[in-house]
């Protein structure tokens, strides 16, 4: 009896190893291509590779729209603030991670506006360690009153 427990023991912690291993293996993994320094400052890099992703979410543009569906009248800042927090949501609600976002793109009807406050998204990159490649778009006009829109793509 005692050779068939040991037996047995022995192949549940071999199958384990090999489980954790093969868990690993298949875990997703992200390496960012960067040619040059100068965009670290400006809080994203040139590409992402994503490899052995379990999933990818692709978000709306994301703006300063309460709960309720109405548009914010605020300022620049006001609206930056309130759509990374709708950002935050969204990633959250679908059950991923702010740090896995890949890339991030950016809305606005006035990059000089924007950029007075970009402190602002340059903290809240620094703060999720995120590592994405972006583009900042300056746009005739937003939905409504809105004055940036955050549209993202994250995976897992």
């Amino acid at each position: 009896m005692k050779k068939k427990v040991k037996i047995t023991a022995i192949l549940l912690l071999t199958t384990v190893s090999i489980w954790a291993q093969n868990k690993d293996e298949k875990q997703m993994k992200t390496r960012t291509i960067n040619p040059w320094k100068w965009q670290n400052e400006r809080s994203y890099v040139q590409a992402v590779e994503v490899t052995q992703a379990h999933g990818t979410l692709y978000v709306s543009g994301q703006t300063a729209i309460d709960a309720d569906g109405k548009s914010s009248t605020a300022d620049m800042r006001t609206q930056l603030i309130e759509a990374l927090k709708n950002l935050d949501k969204v990633i959250e609600e679908a059950g991923y991670e702010n740090k896995n976002i890949v890339r991030l793109n950016i809305y606005t009807t006035s990059t000089e506006e924007l950029f007075t406050h970009f402190k602002i998204f340059q903290d809240w990159i620094a703060k999720n360690n995120i590592k994405q490649s972006s583009t900042v778009l300056e746009v005739k006009s937003l939905f409504e009153t809105l004055k940036v829109e955050l549209e993202a793509t994250v995976v897992k």
